[in-house]
């Protein structure tokens, strides 16, 4: 739930608040286990992925955290999808988070962020051994109503029947339509160091 201050500046009820994020964080899970491997008998969930971000420019450091990522991924082919809401993000600073929705991602137009694409060489990781295994991953990155092809490297841990995956990388936020302002070019770095981690569960259909 974001800061009460921050609610209190908006005239917003916290309880409100909280109440139409939870019901946000069920229709987006409910839309990526639709939309995912309808057919698929493998497949992990996660609630509360994990998203950090750091914008490390001279005049200043910029850090937030969103701990609500929806994802799903299919253990079989390695296919795997996240959803986001931008508002979900927190930051040290209300001012900071304010700013942020509102001049940066204008996350009242663009509510979410997502990804789709898949663990290319996801035939590598041993699901029934565990331990942690270098990937690589590629598919669609969509922020403010961007979207471009994306690919990287990231692990994936096999644990306690759970699957663990993490990656770091740097978003170029200029070629996703987010202008600086030249007021504050040196407080904001033209690409973010944005860091994830999951750890899914194995979805059993009831």
């Amino acid at each position: 739930m974001r800061p009460e201050s921050l609610a209190a500046h908006y005239l917003i009820n916290p309880e409100r608040i909280k109440t139409n994020h939870m019901k946000n964080m069920m229709l987006l899970t409910a839309l990526l286990s639709l939309s995912l491997f309808a057919a698929a008998q493998d497949r992990y969930m996660t609630r509360s992925g994990k998203i950090y971000f750091l914008s490390d420019a001279p005049m200043e450091k910029i850090e937030a955290v969103n701990n609500q990522a929806a994802s799903v991924l299919d253990a079989s082919t390695g296919k795997v999808e996240f959803s986001v809401l931008m508002k979900s993000f927190e930051f040290e600073k209300a001012l900071m988070g304010e700013h942020f929705q509102e001049k940066y991602v204008e996350s009242e137009k663009f509510p979410k962020s997502s990804f789709k694409g898949s663990i290319t060489d996801f035939s590598a990781v041993n699901m029934s051994k565990e331990g942690t295994y270098p990937v690589k991953y590629k598919g669609d990155f969509t922020l403010h109503g961007v979207t471009k092809p994306v690919d990287g490297t990231g692990t994936v841990m096999v644990k306690g029947g759970k699957i663990f995956a993490k990656s770091t990388f740097m978003l170029p936020i200029e070629a996703y339509g987010i202008e600086i302002p030249s007021l504050v070019k040196d407080k904001i770095a033209k690409e973010v160091k944005v860091t994830v981690d999951a750890a899914y569960e194995k979805f059993e259909k009831k």
